[in-house]
């Protein structure tokens, strides 16, 4: 079926009639995606490209089973706030069982945004205080206390510091206070900044609500904190009264491959858990999981939409499809062949930082050179857009924008992996010879050199056209 507009009209009223901080991937030559199958997504003119960042379709795009349920409930009964309904009350029975015994009440509602919100209201209702912190370049959501929290977007938009937030230093082993992931001490060093931080702000008599935190630092740059941060940190903070909150939105629902919950990779067991974005592989739903007296101490809350038969519906073919499909196995296999390939090819590549990560949450860091680690941002750009030439959408994230960042559908296969590992080593080889040995000239207002541009957009004319793909695609099913 044709496009009701095509490309440059489709790109004319988006900068019309949506705000300009919305931003596009690949802003300078956009894609227009009009449908997607599994792991991988199609352009307006049919070609298929390799999807290595939505981790919101987590078990796969459009994958039949959910839509299915998605479907079937929809023709039955969307909204009934207020009321008993099996689906709703199944849901919530599956989801609280993939958990530790003590998170054993949920709350439903729509976006990680009000997810967090919640969250913070709950630790305030419970503890009776006010204060939160959180770590450097961290980012909880768009909302206005979200934001609060969120140095990564209060920094980014020029905006004062909230008194009630105290913002502890990011627990990075590559190019923070200590240096060696190896370290011994690096996570009780870590730690301790944080109580530092906190008898500075109890002596000034503010009192402490909550630690918000993702455990795989996603926002910071896909940061692995050390071992026994996590451990140390939330004694402390439960000493000073105040409840541990974890975010995982953008890692949880077995994407980290060996455990369901990144959380349990630390070794700790949180008093509040936000979830998002993956739950409903597409479909707007989030969740506040916690202790019962933590859930009881709030008097009242209501969604007209959080929890709906439909989202509920979705929400547990999602998890049939995680078991069914063994997705968090392969996520940990797959994730392995991600880990050892990139590092294979570090020794060839000097603007290749760091790799880390744990299953299908993935960053290699793009320098300038190791000795000084300093971010190459623009590289990391450009490389974006190479690989784009290649068929593969990849994205760079992190404080300095130089974090090549691969979080998959989870469906993604070693084979995606290899053909990913390939495409860079080969992207990032035509990169390095061009800047290597001289500084890339920084771009002016958002504008590419020529040269640069060449890399971004690439010429049409010298692409060999692929013949078009004899993948199954779901939407071809019947």
């Amino acid at each position: 079926m044709p496009e009701k507009f095509n490309y440059r009209q489709s790109l004319q009223m988006r900068r019309n009639y949506i705000g300009k901080p919305c931003k596009l991937h690949f802003e300078a030559a956009p894609l227009k995606i009009v449908c997607a199958s599994k792991q991988y997504v199609y352009d307006d003119n049919g070609e298929e490209y390799l999807d290595c960042v939505n981790n919101i379709s987590h078990v796969g795009h459009c994958h039949p089973q959910v839509v299915s349920a998605g479907q079937e409930q929809m023709a039955k009964l969307t909204t009934g706030s207020g009321f008993l309904n099996d689906v709703v009350a199944e849901y919530a029975k599956r989801l609280i069982e993939t958990f530790p015994e003590s998170l054993s009440v949920v709350y439903f509602l729509n976006s990680g945004s009000e997810a967090n919100d919640l969250a913070l209201c709950l630790a305030r209702s419970y503890t009776k205080n006010e204060d939160v912190v959180v770590i450097d370049n961290a980012f909880h959501g768009n909302l206005s206390n979200m934001v609060s929290i969120s140095p990564l977007r209060f920094k980014r938009q020029q905006l004062k510091q909230e008194d009630w937030v105290h913002v502890v230093p990011c627990p990075d082993t590559y190019r923070g206070m200590v240096r060696d992931p190896l370290h011994p001490d690096a996570g009780i060093i870590y730690a301790n900044e944080v109580k530092r931080l906190m008898d500075q702000a109890t002596a000034r008599g503010r009192k402490i609500a909550a630690f918000f935190s993702e455990c795989l630092l996603s926002q910071c740059g896909m940061i692995l904190p050390p071992q026994s941060y996590f451990e140390n940190v939330y004694r402390y903070i439960r000493d000073a009264g105040g409840l541990c909150v974890v975010d995982e939105i953008a890692n949880g629902m077995g994407r980290i491959g060996e455990h369901m919950w990144s959380f349990q990779h630390w070794n700790v067991v949180p008093d509040i858990v936000t979830i998002g974005k993956p739950v409903g592989n597409g479909y707007p739903m989030s969740a506040v999981i916690t202790r019962r007296e933590i859930a009881d101490s709030l008097k009242e809350f209501s969604s007209g939409f959080g929890g709906n038969p439909v989202s509920c519906s979705m929400g547990l073919a999602v998890l049939d499809v995680i078991k069914n499909e063994k997705l968090m196995s392969s996520a940990k296999s797959v994730g392995k062949c991600l880990l050892d390939g990139f590092r294979a090819i570090m020794p060839c590549h000097p603007m290749m930082g760091d790799v880390r990560g744990l299953g299908l949450s993935v960053g290699i860091e793009i320098v300038t050179d190791t000795d000084s680690r300093k971010p190459a941002t623009e590289a990391a750009d450009m490389l974006t857009y190479r690989l784009k030439q290649e068929k593969i959408i990849i994205s760079n994230e992190g404080p300095d924008k130089n974090v090549m960042a691969i979080t998959p559908p989870m469906c993604f296969t070693a084979d995606n992996a290899q053909r990913l590992i390939q495409a860079f080593d080969h992207a990032l080889a035509d990169i390095e010879k061009g800047t290597l040995g001289r500084p890339i000239r920084p771009a002016t207002e958002g504008k590419y050199t020529a040269a640069q541009m060449s890399i971004i957009v690439g010429d049409e004319e010298d692409v060999e056209q692929e013949p078009d793909s004899k993948r199954t695609k779901y939407f071809d099913l019947d």
